[in-house]
């Protein structure tokens, strides 16, 4: 496991660079499964443009303008955040020692933040001084759904980050309540479904205040999604976020591989004290839930038992000769690595999804399967994954297994009833600030 860059650089290559441990490895993938699912929206949208099914909007511009005071002020701000904070990591003393403790604290670097703040108010102020007309002029230049992926983007990412906080320290309402801020704002602490819910209502406004047909964009956006989530999980497998699943009892010890038909007692009480308080504000009670299978087709054993060592959250006990820091921690009896199953499981599905985008003429039905095989792949992994578990009539459900669920049941539902929705033809350019005849 590599918690951030640094120590993947250092155990593959055998560079020391400092400088990227504040590169948390999780936050790295996540940020690549949006640029490439960004870049791949875009692919969709330019042929979904091409066939007719988006159509562009006109707006006015004023252009030859100088820079004007709000403009100039949110750029010292960018900049300020970015030097007080980022080259605050290298001018404050201790501070590499844990750098995402220090990004996600109060402290950083007044000055650097002052400078780089002024650096990025003169940066504006030249580009706009550059294209200065002696008398600005309104220009009329058309936006197609394509040139807005960029804002989609950046929409996805903040009200999703929101979305997956919220709805995490709902699930883990014991944890939140003892410390909300440091709850809300930690680094930690991610549930999938709920940036997924939030994202999507932010989108459907944006979309909805853009005259962008919801409906058609879901569908450009359906492959995109589920590759999204397949490349978020790697960072997920590679950091060791503690998205695994539960212990392979299989497995006595890893990675010897040596084989129990039953975990001895004292094992379990080692788990027990390992995972601490985890299991009991997941509501397992003693011993730990744990399933055995033992590996089988010839297949590696650390596809089905693996113990995430140096994992970022320091779970387990100390690895001897470890030259990970503070990461030398490792899961004394092996678990089911489940971000590795949702990996191979959501690459599967963004190929099927690619592979019928163009044969599915109804709108909404290809997101309809979206959201089946999105369902489905979730409840099933939550079958032997770790999470807070609720009571309801008897039952106790998984807050992720309640959402796939109805993600499953919303997705047939829109299966069957898409060919009955009445899709307005994008028609004639709509020109933004007027209303349509």
């Amino acid at each position: 496991m590599y918690p951030n860059l640094y120590y993947l650089f250092k155990d593959l290559f055998g560079i020391s660079l400092p400088f990227l441990k504040i590169v948390n490895t999780f936050g790295f993938f996540v940020a690549m499964s949006f640029l490439v699912a960004a870049w791949l929206l875009v692919r969709e949208l330019r042929r979904k443009q091409a066939a007719g099914i988006f159509t562009y909007t006109e707006t006015t511009l004023v252009v030859g303008k100088p820079a004007d005071f709000p403009e100039l002020a949110i750029n010292f701000i960018l900049g300020f955040i970015i030097g007080f904070k980022l080259l605050g990591v290298f001018l404050v003393k201790d501070a590499l020692v844990d750098p995402q403790k220090f990004i996600f604290s109060s402290n950083g670097h007044f000055v650097a933040g002052v400078l780089v703040g002024l650096f990025f108010t003169g940066l504006k102020w030249w580009e706009k001084n550059k294209v200065k007309l002696a008398k600005p002029e309104e220009r009329t230049i058309r936006i197609w759904p394509s040139d807005r992926v960029g804002d989609m983007t950046i929409i996805a990412a903040i009200a999703g980050f929101a979305g997956a906080k919220i709805f995490d320290n709902l699930e883990n309402w014991d944890r939140f309540i003892q410390d909300p801020i440091g709850n809300l704002f930690s680094a930690s602490g991610l549930t999938f479904y709920g940036g997924l819910i939030v994202a999507t209502l932010a989108l459907w406004y944006y979309y909805n205040k853009q005259k962008i047909s919801f409906i058609n964009i879901c569908d450009a956006s359906a492959p995109s999604l589920m590759l999204a989530y397949g490349l978020g999980r790697i960072g997920c497998q590679v950091s060791g976020d503690g998205d695994w699943g539960i212990i392979n009892s299989a497995y006595l010890s890893y990675p010897s591989g040596a084989l129990a038909t039953n975990v001895t007692p004292q094992k379990l009480d080692t788990a027990l004290g390992m995972y601490g308080n985890m299991y009991l504000e997941t509501g397992q009670s003693f011993p730990p839930e744990h399933k055995a299978l033992k590996a089988f087709g010839g297949l590696p054993d650390w596809l089905f038992a693996y113990s995430y060592p140096h994992n970022v959250n320091k779970m387990g006990i100390h690895t001897e000769n470890c030259n990970f820091d503070d990461y030398c921690n490792h899961l004394p009896l092996p678990v089911f690595p489940t971000p590795l199953y949702e990996i191979v499981m959501a690459l599967l599905i963004f190929a099927f999804l690619w592979s019928i985008r163009k044969k599915i003429k109804i709108p909404g039905r290809l997101f309809a399967v979206y959201l089946i095989f999105n369902g489905l792949e979730r409840f099933l992994i939550e079958k032997i994954r770790v999470n807070t578990k609720y009571s309801i009539f008897g039952l106790h459900p998984t807050q992720a297994e309640l959402i796939s669920s109805f993600l499953v049941l919303a997705g047939v539902f829109l299966f069957w009833y898409a060919p009955k929705m009445k899709i307005k033809p994008p028609g004639k350019p709509i020109t933004e600030g007027t209303s349509p005849r």
